[in-house]
């Protein structure tokens, strides 16, 4: 006779199986045709706004509520394109733009990589340390909240001068520190909100199943409450790694570190008015590096697909 456990798990890791090869055999191709079309929509209604729209902008009460549509204030898409494949100047040892924009985007994919790795631990570790004590999360949460509200401008020439102040040995503290410091600030929020909401999702019943069985707090954690957090867990992991992005790129910007995305959108911006496709050229490295990231978080939902019943937003 077949065990009873081998008949329960049977089924079980088929249709586990089943649902993973469905999403990666439907839901994957339908994304992507899905994100193709919207960048295709967004394509065609930028060129539609140069053709049709006012020169001078739409300006209601003395405000701009959309820009000016000539050719120096928003280029056409080709124009953007062709850019990109140039030289960044005249000079005849100037390297390409576009391996100028890839070489920054990498430097700022690794910061932010770090502050993401950083933030997702310590959101993580004061989740679990809110789940586990109530008191922790009434003196924590009001905090974790207050820290959002932080103006990220002018905390990140701070977080620089505090870090050049340490000494720690032959330690010296870079200013690549900062910016990674300034992105684990953003995003461990999303993470311990996120983790906290997920640590408590579980069925009432199924904790007091586990207590009728004497099952301690770290054993119910592994096997009831971190399960049932990834559906929760995941979005803020996204969230986690476009707000890291978003924090590199303002910090970059803020401290004037060279060699990232964020210093060369500040520099090219002043070509703006004799160049008008140079400025673009940084910014959609931006987007490349939101998307890498983001991509990276898609990969772990794939290891962690047995566990999902549903991504929930904190």
């Amino acid at each position: 006779m077949t065990p009873a456990g081998s008949v329960r798990t049977g089924p079980a890791r088929s249709s586990a199986a089943a649902r993973g090869r469905a999403w990666l055999g439907q839901g994957m191709p339908r994304r992507i045709l899905v994100g193709a079309l919207g960048l295709l929509v967004l394509a065609v209604l930028w060129e539609l706004y140069i053709f049709f729209g006012p020169e001078d902008g739409v300006v209601i009460g003395g405000l701009t509520v959309l820009p000016r549509a000539s050719e120096m204030a928003m280029p056409h898409l080709w124009v953007m394109l062709e850019r990109i494949l140039e030289p960044v100047t005249g000079s005849a040892s100037a390297v390409p733009m576009w391996q100028a924009v890839f070489e920054a985007s990498l430097f700022t994919l690794g910061i932010s990589a770090v502050g993401w790795i950083v933030g997702v631990s310590v959101g993580l570790a004061l989740a679990l340390l809110m789940q586990r004590f109530t008191l922790a999360e009434s003196a924590i949460l009001p905090w974790v909240i207050l820290s959002q509200t932080v103006p990220l401008i002018a905390l990140a020439p701070l977080v620089r001068r505090w870090g050049a102040q340490l000494e720690f040995g032959a330690f010296t503290w870079e200013n690549w520190m900062s910016v990674a410091l300034i992105a684990s600030y953003l995003a461990f929020f999303p993470v311990s909100i996120g983790a906290l909401k997920g640590l408590g999702s579980p069925d009432t019943n199924h904790v007091d199943l586990m207590h009728c069985y004497a099952v301690g707090w770290w054993k119910t954690l592994w096997r009831l409450r971190l399960p049932a957090s990834v559906g929760y867990l995941l979005p803020a992991l996204r969230l986690a790694a476009a707000s890291a992005v978003i924090g590199s790129v303002v910090a970059e910007v803020s401290i004037g570190l060279r060699g990232g995305i964020g210093r060369l959108i500040v520099e090219y911006a002043g070509a703006a008015g004799s160049d008008p496709g140079k400025p673009w050229a940084p910014i959609f490295g931006s987007i490349l590096v939101g998307l890498v990231a983001a991509g990276f978080v898609g990969l772990i939902s794939l290891f962690l697909r047995r566990f999902r019943r549903g991504e929930v937003a904190a």
